[in-house]
């Protein structure tokens, strides 16, 4: 919400028309003055057609203020040709990038090949590969789910009975 409120008022500040879409009317950002047009309606691609065609002069949409919904929702709106029909950039990333930080096996594939050092990991596809993992890291372990950025998801397991 911080980060989203900020970028409307920057964007604003620059002479820049923001539309917002958000499901959510307690949020700061839905107040009238943070965007030029406002739309509290469900986060769905429906929703985004909806107001690219109330607004034919969208020319780019910012996913990276909307945290995993966002992104999840910027995914599938490229998935359906949506900003390829209404000749939407996304700006601030890209789908590639969106997947590959979302992909954690193909996260630490870029991290290693342009030498970001990180700490150990490995992908579990079973709870047997993970016991496995466990024991070949040990104590505390963090788990976290493939396709979930901003911590969702995320457990810290601190000892073998807890896993």
């Amino acid at each position: 919400d911080y980060s989203g409120s900020q970028a409307l008022r920057s964007l604003r500040e620059d002479g820049i028309e923001t539309i917002l879409i958000n499901s959510n009317p307690a949020t700061i950002m839905t107040d009238p003055v943070m965007a030029d047009h406002v739309y509290l309606l469900p986060l769905t691609t429906k929703s985004i057609v909806k107001v690219l065609k109330e607004h034919p002069q969208i020319d780019a949409v910012l996913p990276t203020m909307g945290g995993q919904t966002a992104l999840n929702l910027c995914i599938e709106a490229d998935e359906k040709g949506i900003w390829k029909d209404f000749g939407i950039k996304l700006i601030g990333v890209d789908i590639d990038a969106i997947n590959i930080t979302e992909d954690r096996e193909k996260f630490r594939e870029l991290m290693t090949k342009i030498g970001v050092p990180m700490a150990p990991q490995a992908t579990a596809n079973s709870y047997l590969k993970g016991k496995e993992i466990a024991q070949q890291f040990g104590f505390p372990l963090v788990i976290r789910a493939s396709y979930t950025l901003g911590g969702a998801g995320a457990s810290i397991v601190y000892k073998p009975e807890d896993f």
